[in-house]
């Protein structure tokens, strides 16, 4: 179907027949939406408004898996120290720096020899703290190692010295061939 434009044309001998046919077709073409439009701009901007908003979300949700997280592992931890918590007696005060003071709690002799020896640790419960043993304390370390308070069995920063170490630090000392034990 042509226009009356096209017609005048035809007649005129300005345009030849197949030419005036592709051109509609072309045009027909283009009414169907075959020909790939160029996107709005509305769209565009909903797109990118879509993305920023997933993005936000995500953060968001990140955020909120994180604190879920720290709750879970906080709840853990006060589990461990109250279900393993040695019952403290006697009148002996044991005093242990905790941050910036020195913080006491009264045990028996039994009691400080296992403080002292690393079988039993101190660990920080709300605003008190507890005794607990050797293997939860490991436990507690793993998850939140700022609860311990003290802890004589694990030495923090000092690394064991390799054997290399050792030997070349013995190689100073002499030892004499007749030396008889």
């Amino acid at each position: 179907m042509r226009n009356p434009l096209q017609e005048q044309l035809l007649k005129a001998g300005l345009v030849k027949k197949d030419k005036a046919a592709k051109i509609v077709r072309d045009q027909a073409k283009q009414r169907q939406g075959k020909a790939p439009a160029a996107p709005a701009e509305d769209q565009v901007d909903a797109r990118r408004l879509q993305a920023e908003r997933a993005e936000r979300d995500r953060a968001l949700a990140a955020e909120r898996n994180a604190e879920a997280r720290a709750r879970e592992i906080r709840a853990q931890v006060r589990q461990i120290v109250e279900t393993t918590r040695v019952k403290r007696e006697g009148d002996l005060p044991y005093r242990f720096p905790d941050g910036d003071k020195i913080a006491s709690v009264f045990v028996n002799e039994n009691l400080r020899a296992q403080l002292a020896s690393g079988a039993l640790v101190v660990a920080r419960l709300g605003d008190g703290y507890e005794l607990i043993p050797r293997g939860p304390a490991d436990k507690i370390h793993a998850r939140s190692p700022e609860t311990i308070v003290l802890d004589h069995g694990r030495k923090e920063g000092a690394a064991a010295p390799s054997e290399e170490e050792v030997d070349d630090y013995y190689k100073q000392f002499v030892v004499p061939d007749d030396l008889i034990w």
